[in-house]
């Protein structure tokens, strides 16, 4: 009787323990899964290079896309990459830097995510992984007013001004030679070069055209448009579970129009 008493007693005591685990036990891996989870990725918890902050790349040379005001990046990225750092619960961080630079800084973990206007394309989706489009782009060709340029088959043999490893350059490039394309840091230098005559004129995205032939006499937008182009954010292929995450907080942004109100704050109808 009393080895039956002791068997009931540690029985009694391990179904409450088991209790007590399935109540509040759980382990802190556990629960930072599972508030993952709640946070808007139903799949598998995602990892970021900062615990609790979501690290965008940019560049912020890129009205209305990315820009300074004051002391802060602001624009269409910076609010989309914020709306996608609330549905996941996280803080957003904006690191400025090359264009060129960004990709190899999602590859290499340095930041989680980059947001600059960056068009999808073939070549990229070999280093990284892209979200669903979240706006569409328009490649422009800006000349100086009275240029012969007067559509997209003028272009030939002419300097062509680009901002370095944007799909103005990558296409320029591939459609004119590296000998008739000059490439700058800044698409605020290419158009700089343009109004010094040292280029005939620049292949960059319709809305920062809009912005430097706004702020620049004796410029104009030809209304002939060089490409266009779907703009995503890209991440790296060693984080599908944060892919995941970011591609279904864009879905819902641009489901119940959050992407779209975003769009139309920076970008105002022709």
């Amino acid at each position: 009787m009393k080895f039956k008493k002791l068997a009931a007693l540690a029985l009694s005591m391990a179904l409450a323990a088991s209790m007590l685990m399935g109540c509040g036990g759980s382990s802190s891996k556990d629960t930072a899964e599972s508030d993952t989870q709640a946070a808007g990725n139903e799949t598998a918890a995602f990892t970021t290079v900062n615990d609790g902050v979501l690290t965008m790349a940019t560049n912020a040379q890129f009205p209305p896309y990315e820009f300074y005001d004051g002391s802060n990046i602001v624009g269409i990225d910076a609010e989309i990459a914020k709306a996608v750092a609330d549905k996941l619960g996280l803080e957003l961080k904006i690191e400025d830097m090359e264009f060129n630079s960004i990709i190899g800084s999602v590859q290499s973990g340095k930041v989680d995510m980059g947001l600059a206007g960056m068009t999808v394309t073939e070549e990229r989706k070999q280093s990284v992984n892209f979200t669903e489009s979240y706006a569409t782009g328009i490649q422009s060709i800006i000349v100086k007013e009275g240029s012969d340029i007067k559509t997209v088959d003028d272009l030939t043999g002419k300097k062509i001004g680009v901002q370095l490893s944007t799909t103005g350059d990558i296409y320029a490039t591939d459609d004119y030679g590296e000998e008739n394309v000059e490439k700058y840091n800044k698409g605020a230098d290419a158009v700089q070069a343009l109004i010094t005559d040292k280029v005939d004129c620049v292949i960059i995205d319709n809305q920062p055209a809009k912005a430097f032939v706004a702020d620049n006499e004796g410029l104009k937008i030809l209304d002939t448009e060089y490409t266009t182009e779907e703009y995503a954010a890209c991440l790296s292929k060693d984080n599908e579970a944060l892919l995941k995450a970011v591609d279904g907080a864009i879905k819902e942004l641009k489901e119940d129009g959050t992407i779209q109100s975003i769009l139309d704050k920076y970008i105002v109808a022709d």
